[in-house]
């Protein structure tokens, strides 16, 4: 959606859609927002709960078996297991995701690792197509005025111009662009506290290609999932850096996320979108 900086101030009920790397103060922006008068949507909070809720328990539910004491106790229906997924907790979905890597350190063959990548992305596209049906359900059913939607750090790995056209269509489109310093802090925290990523299939590919390579290593299932995450995260800043930019230009706007790590309130959050459209 494109307009000028007084239409937006002007809008009466408010729809974005914020976007960038997990990190990049996302999430504790839209905080920033009140939640009297907008209506929160996190992207991967949908994922968890509808789209991939079943292959998350049954994840959990697969690892449980390995152990005689919870076995039997899952086939006597004697406990139940249920995941319990917050917009401020997604473990499981990341569990879910997983790593590629030596099996007994908990990490999955390409295979089994691209089959739940396809399945989060379908996850991906179906939440974001959502936007759409909640805004209407935000307004109607809970009488919120003003939308935000937090989108996942890989919507733009999506390839889907059609969910795109509809995020744009019915939000604004705000890129919340991390410079060099901030890139170099979320690279610490991925190398201190790996966690799973969604990556497309040809970088993956080269990726391990290249992992291999420069390890030594002959097969993927040799490779010890954090250290593949590790290596590969710079890497994966790199590559979604440009795909972020051209969705912002094509669809939306480009924001500073040091100006946006800033906002203390809605007042300086509005003025800041407002001084980018104009």
């Amino acid at each position: 959606m494109k307009m000028t900086g007084a239409e937006f101030m002007a809008w009466p009920s408010k729809a974005i859609t914020l976007m960038g790397m997990s990190g990049v103060g996302k999430t504790t922006l839209a905080n920033n927002c009140p939640k009297s008068r907008w209506f929160h949507y996190s992207g991967d909070y949908r994922i968890g709960t509808k789209y991939l809720s079943e292959p998350i328990l049954d994840n959990i539910k697969r690892q449980a078996m390995k152990v005689d004491f919870l076995r039997d106790l899952l086939r006597s229906d004697s406990i139940y297991i249920a995941s319990n997924i917050t917009v401020h907790n997604l473990a499981p979905v990341a569990t879910f995701l997983g790593k590629i890597g030596q099996n007994n350190l908990g990490g999955l063959s390409v295979d089994a690792f691209k089959k739940r990548q396809k399945l989060h992305r379908l996850a991906e596209i179906g939440a974001m197509r959502d936007v759409e049906e909640f805004i209407r359900k935000a307004k109607q059913l809970y009488g919120y005025d003003n939308f935000l939607n937090d989108a996942g750090g890989s919507i733009c790995e999506l390839n889907d111009p059609e969910t795109l056209e509809i995020l744009a269509k019915k939000t604004l489109i705000l890129y919340l662009r991390a410079d060099s310093v901030m890139e170099e802090k979320m690279t610490q925290r991925a190398i201190n506290s790996p966690k799973p990523m969604y990556y497309q299939n040809e970088f993956l590919d080269f990726q391990l290609s290249e992992y291999l390579q420069e390890t030594g290593l002959n097969d993927a299932e040799e490779i010890i999932p954090d250290e593949f995450v590790r290596w590969v995260f710079p890497k994966h800043v790199e590559n979604r850096r440009s795909k972020y930019q051209a969705i912002a230009e094509k669809y939306g706007y480009t924001v500073d996320a040091n100006l946006t790590a800033n906002v203390k309130n809605e007042a300086q959050f509005l003025n800041i979108i407002a001084e980018t459209l104009g």
